[in-house]
């Protein structure tokens, strides 16, 4: 008789816990609201395709996510929206990949639109998710704390870091050696990733960069939860004018035009993202937006 009250009041506890566990995950879902009405390139499907030599397109229409192959797993760079999980998971199955061999996850910034699935593919896969320090707090809370998009509720599910990378810092797996760039401003962690590819005798030097886009409608001396913004920017547009490179690619597809440079069904061709001088011009129009902002 009491060991079937001790296992009554077991099976109550257990109860007890689990309607705990649903509550908190009901409350826990309601706190994350993704924005509406993006655009609607931002969730429509692309045809991956390959880059150069290890580096593959899988992302959508216009938010831009990487997969670079090694011998020892792969590393996926951004993750586009919450619904961009089944997309990148089509777009990794459809070149040939296994989505259960990423290992790393990384971005380019802690904003929704590149944030969006990182959750639900770090569970799916298990993989370690690195994040520049300045920018792990904000992906800690979801973004509910960034200075320009946050307003204190969560934009895409809250996501613990496994590792805080420094500026400069060598991110390496398989063979392959990423080296992150500290480029604040659009968020206080937004970086880009410079490495090279290997395509037969040749080697390409890529650049994956978080242009530095203003997303702040404040001029920067009104930004109080940012009081560097000003001098982030400065340092981040002077920094990548001097960067050395073959190919780039962005966070956005547009910005680095992908629909004039690949279309689905195009031949392999990484010549075509030997753009240079879109790069410049695409610096100097993003400078104009800074020096609007000053005092």
């Amino acid at each position: 008789m009491l060991k079937f009250k001790r296992f009554k009041n077991l099976t109550k506890l257990i109860m007890v816990a689990l309607l705990m566990i649903i509550i908190n995950f009901v409350s826990y879902a309601q706190t994350v609201q993704e924005p509406a009405n993006t655009p609607a390139e931002w969730a429509k499907p692309y045809a991956p395709f390959k880059i150069a030599g290890n580096l593959y397109y899988v992302g959508t229409a216009d938010l831009a996510c990487y997969l670079i192959t090694t011998s020892n797993g792969n590393i996926l760079i951004n993750t586009g929206l919450a619904n961009s999980a089944v997309i990148i998971e089509h777009n990794i199955k459809t070149l040939g990949f296994k989505l259960l061999d990423t290992k790393i996850l990384l971005t380019t910034q802690a904003h929704y639109d590149h944030m969006g699935a990182m959750a639900t593919l770090k569970e799916k896969t298990g993989a370690k998710v690195y994040v520049n320090t300045p920018d792990a707090e904000v992906m800690i809370d979801g973004g509910s704390s960034d200075y320009a998009l946050g307003e204190g509720v969560s934009t895409y599910i809250p996501v613990n870091p496994d590792k805080r990378l420094k500026d400069g810092e060598l991110i390496t797996l398989g063979g392959t050696s990423l080296k992150m760039l500290n480029h604040p401003g659009h968020t206080k962690g937004s970086c880009s990733y410079i490495f090279d590819v290997k395509d037969g005798k040749k080697t390409y030097k890529v650049l994956i960069a978080n242009m530095p886009t203003i997303v702040t409608e404040k001029k920067f001396s009104e930004v109080k939860d940012y009081p560097s913004i000003s001098k982030d920017y400065n340092y981040t547009l002077k920094a990548m004018k001097e960067l050395k490179f073959d190919i780039w690619l962005s966070s956005h597809a547009s910005q680095f035009e992908l629909a004039k440079k690949h279309k689905p069904g195009d031949i392999y061709n990484p010549e075509a993202f030997v753009d240079k001088e879109g790069y410049d011009k695409a610096l100097e129009k993003l400078n104009e937006q800074y020096q609007k902002k000053l005092p």
